[in-house]
């Protein structure tokens, strides 16, 4: 199937997001690396807001297709271990400089922190109450150790290897069947 110039061009800004940073993209920066003419990419974004939040949405949806594939389902039917459990065995899956810049940057505006909150309401467990069920607390603990997974790689120059990273997704993972939930 043909990459649509549409996702030809998110692919292309979110090389210039990995090797240059959030600021570097411009319509001639992304229109250099895409291979089109900037009046092309005006064809499809409006301006560079919308550019940039197309971006976020890009990869956000990208991020959603990894967890509902690990799932087998979509988030909708999948119980809610099973959503934490294919969140967890994504997180065995470094971010790219991409993703992290994307998501540092989106943090200080709520319409480019939206696509990413909206994949993780639909999946990830949020805070329990204080007083809630101890499997609560428990599934929001397995989020938190995926969350720190995907990051310690994302973060530091160490590279675990596929065997543990896997092996640590899924131990992460099986806490979830211990309360049958």
């Amino acid at each position: 199937m043909r990459t649509s110039k549409r996702t030809q061009i998110l692919e292309a800004a979110a090389r210039v997001v990995e090797r240059e940073g959030v600021k570097s993209v411009t319509f001639d920066s992304v229109a250099a690396e895409s291979g089109l003419t900037k009046g092309g990419l005006l064809y499809h974004f409006a301006s560079r807001d919308d550019l940039v939040q197309s971006i976020h949405q890009h990869l956000a949806d990208q991020w959603e297709a990894n967890i509902t594939t690990a799932a087998g389902k979509p988030a909708c039917k999948a119980s809610a271990a099973e959503r934490l459990s294919a969140y967890t065995r994504v997180a065995t899956q470094s971010a790219t400089r991409a993703e992290l810049l994307l998501m540092l940057e989106g943090a200080t505006t709520a319409e480019h922190l939206a696509p990413w909150n909206a994949v993780i309401e639909r999946w990830a467990p949020p805070p329990p109450a204080p007083t809630d069920v101890p499997a609560m607390l428990d599934r929001f603990i397995a989020r938190l150790a995926a969350d720190g997974l995907w990051l310690y790689e994302s973060l530091t120059a160490e590279r675990l290897g596929p065997d543990l990273r896997q092996a640590i997704a899924e131990r992460i993972a099986g806490t979830l069947g211990r309360d049958g939930h």
